[in-house]
């Protein structure tokens, strides 16, 4: 059962050129590496700070670009890893029915998103969001034995991190006022969407730490959905304190089994660990010998259905009115956050 998963996504028949918008480190770290491996030519750099722009694309023998030479490219696809309040504005610049892959967030907050899907569908673009975790071969794998009913009927999901995230990698978050949730766990929140759907609402508390002026970096999170399924998010970034006592790991368990998976790559970010996924369907654990991890052959994975889509291969996979949906989600977590607690009776 556990090698005969689906966890990879096929190629597309022909592959566009690639362009990048933004040049920071998850270019770098993720995005450069992804579409070398997946055979993909990268067309050019472009970002406002233009020395930025020629010495991450010298370093990678491709061309820094100008805005106007950007959106020349011909039959381009369109990376967009720029800041979230600045992909309306590069959205709207963009050729007519283009390609694009949002980085996520979509934008900084839900009116933000909306503005996005707007701007994606005057302009009729072929737009996906980043969130390519739902592309991981581990998640891919772990939606195959969902589908498959391998787990049965799914009965409890719980996300578990406590981390040491290195916020300083990313300089565009300093003073945003929504850090954690829109940054971090919407991946897991747009993961959890993918497996079994949109929760009917939230309570969520998410809070920063006294020790830094990051905004919120520890969250709390209940997804309803329902008296069938428990759903929690459990996720702290300060625990800075060392291995073996760090985790980041979602559990999932369902009327005929169960899923334990390891997202290694935020235990030692961006080196990370293997990433593993085990699955008991009553015989006992059994892991799944993984293709790849979530850093980098996700991103690989979300080219790929992207690609596809615009050659007519298949359908587009979490297109912006579906990640308009996470964001909703994101939105309903921050206002449960800002909402009083139910309070505790006082003693007669």
């Amino acid at each position: 059962m556990s090698t005969d998963l689906k966890q990879d996504w096929p190629a597309p028949k022909v592959r566009r050129p690639i362009v990048i918008f933004g040049a920071g480190s998850i270019v770098r770290d993720a995005h450069l590496p992804a579409w070398a491996a997946g055979g993909y030519e990268v067309a050019g750099i472009c970002d406002p700070d233009a020395d930025k722009a020629r010495a991450l694309a010298g370093a990678h023998g491709v061309p820094a670009l100008s805005a106007d030479e950007a959106v020349a490219v011909e039959g381009a696809v369109f990376d967009l890893a720029t800041p979230p309040a600045a992909h309306a504005g590069v959205l709207r610049g963009l050729p007519h029915g283009a390609p694009v892959l949002i980085q996520k967030p979509m934008g900084p907050d839900l009116d933000g998103a909306s503005e996005i899907m707007r701007v994606c569908q005057e302009r009729e673009l072929l737009a996906a969001v980043n969130f390519q975790l739902r592309f991981a071969p581990m998640a891919v794998a772990l939606k195959d034995a969902i589908d498959r009913g391998l787990l049965g009927q799914v009965t409890d999901i719980e996300m578990h991190g406590v981390l040491a995230t290195p916020w300083g990698l990313w300089k565009f978050l300093e003073g945003l006022p929504r850090i954690e949730i829109a940054m971090h766990s919407i991946h897991y929140l747009d993961l959890i969407r993918h497996l079994v759907g949109d929760p009917k609402g939230v309570h969520a508390k998410t809070i920063g730490h006294p020790s830094h002026e990051v905004a919120q970096t520890r969250t709390a999170a209940i997804l309803d959905y329902g008296e069938d399924l428990r759903c929690v998010l459990s996720v702290n970034h300060d625990w800075d304190f060392g291995r073996p006592h760090q985790a980041c790991e979602m559990r999932v368990a369902g009327t005929k089994g169960a899923a334990y998976m390891k997202l290694g790559v935020n235990l030692d970010y961006p080196r990370g660990e293997p990433d593993v996924l085990e699955v008991n369907t009553g015989g006992g654990w059994q892991a799944v010998p993984l293709a790849g991890s979530w850093f980098t052959e996700s991103f690989t994975g979300r080219m790929h259905n992207l690609q596809r889509a615009a050659g007519g291969e298949e359908a587009l996979i979490a297109p912006v009115a579906d990640g308009w949906r996470t964001m909703a989600l994101v939105e309903a977590c921050y206002a449960s956050s800002a909402a009083p607690m139910t309070p505790i009776p006082e003693a007669p």
